[in-house]
């Protein structure tokens, strides 16, 4: 399986590996892929990570069957004056929001509806949308993975669960997660590979 998660962090990936290195559970994905579209290899795609992190009997067997993309972006956004900032700083790190509502994220996507609890979220680049393309073609001819567009990755699939090949992304495997988010070209690219 070809896993596609976003980082829910601010521009640059150097950060994000950091953090990663500081925990015990070595959470990771194989490569991230920044906003001007730079592929940072992590290690090797022939090596298995934890990027799943489900509470299910078969987490440890789904991360070893599956690669993980990462998506720099900030994610779900919160919006505060008709301008939108990245929830997770004001939510989940109870960083200052003084400082935070000096830089509004100024590519975003609204979903009139909402997804996953958010309304606004950081917009995947074209270049970033390029790259994983680039990507999913080489993977997906390498480990013999399904490239065929699967209409349920974006909610919680009993077929990504179980484990069947294919492209998903992380809302796939929780109800708890908003990566990725269905932005309509990167729809579009799934349905082309």
């Amino acid at each position: 399986q070809l896993v596609l998660h976003h980082t829910v962090s601010g521009l640059g990936v150097d950060g994000d590996i950091n953090y990663w290195r500081s925990t015990v559970e070595r959470v990771a994905t194989s490569v991230i892929i920044d906003r001007n579209g730079k592929i940072f290899q992590c290690f090797s795609s022939k090596y298995w990570d934890y990027h799943l992190g489900l509470k299910t009997g078969n987490n440890l067997e789904l991360n070893k069957k599956s690669i993980g993309i990462e998506l720099d972006s900030w994610g779900g956004l919160i919006e505060h004056n008709n301008k939108w900032y990245p929830a997770e700083w004001s939510l989940k790190y109870k960083k200052n929001v003084a400082n935070l509502r000096q830089n509004p994220i100024k590519d975003v996507v609204v979903y009139d509806a909402g997804y996953r609890g958010f309304y606004g979220f950081e917009k995947y680049t074209d270049e970033q949308i390029i790259s994983v393309y680039k990507l999913l073609k080489y993977w997906g001819d390498v480990y013999n993975i399904s490239l065929k567009y699967n209409e349920d990755m974006w909610d919680v699939s009993d077929n990504a669960i179980s484990g069947k090949s294919g492209v998903w992304s992380h809302v796939s495997y929780r109800q708890d997660k908003s990566d990725i988010h269905p932005q309509n070209n990167i729809i579009q690219m799934l349905k082309q590979l």
